[in-house]
């Protein structure tokens, strides 16, 4: 009984690694800034100005491919557009990305697992270089708050049930199992 942990241990469990009974498993392989930009078009003056802080429009889209075997590059999209006063403050995209090794999903589960379970868990990343970069660029940080992946993934299943036909992909579109795109 040795080997079992007792009532007030905890298990070790390998952070970028998830199992569960059924033989699922997602593992994070890698994770990176595939691109970024930010822009201050009126520096200094919009970093001097003191008073109202910019208020933003925030677009996010998830983006999933699979790459060869099990493994699958999910991208998260922002793009940002902070105004003050009526006037563009600063404008940032962020691409982030991360490859996931995903086994013992069935189809429809690995839909799922990309457009939810993967964006949730380099979500935090993105948000951290996010609130850093717009603090770097003068302004105050920018906390981007949770966001609800299930919702962004349903809203992109009734954008694809509303399309005409279950003919061939379009160009730029992945099959079954293998989504393109949700937007927030």
């Amino acid at each position: 009984m040795a080997d079992e942990p007792s009532p007030r241990e905890t298990p070790k469990v390998d952070a970028a690694t998830a199992k569960d009974d059924g033989g699922r498993h997602i593992s994070i392989v890698a994770q990176y800034v595939k691109d970024l930009s930010f822009e201050n078009p009126r520096a200094p003056a919009s970093v001097l100005e003191q008073g109202t802080e910019p208020h933003g429009d925030l677009s996010v889209q998830v983006r999933s491919r699979k790459l060869g075997g099990d493994e699958y590059e999910v991208v998260l999209e922002f793009q940002i557009e902070a105004k003050k006063e009526g006037e563009i403050a600063f404008l940032m995209e962020l691409q982030y990305a991360g490859v996931f090794r995903l086994a013992g999903f069935s189809a429809k589960e690995l839909a799922a697992v990309q457009m939810i379970e993967c964006p949730r868990l380099i979500y935090p990343f993105a948000r951290r270089i996010i609130a850093d970069t717009v603090r770097d660029g003068g302004f105050p940080q920018m906390m981007l708050p949770p966001l609800d992946f299930v919702a962004l993934f349903r809203t992109q299943q009734k954008k694809q049930a509303a399309e005409p036909g279950p003919g061939e992909p379009e160009a730029g579109e992945t099959g079954p199992g293998e989504p393109e795109a949700a937007e927030a």
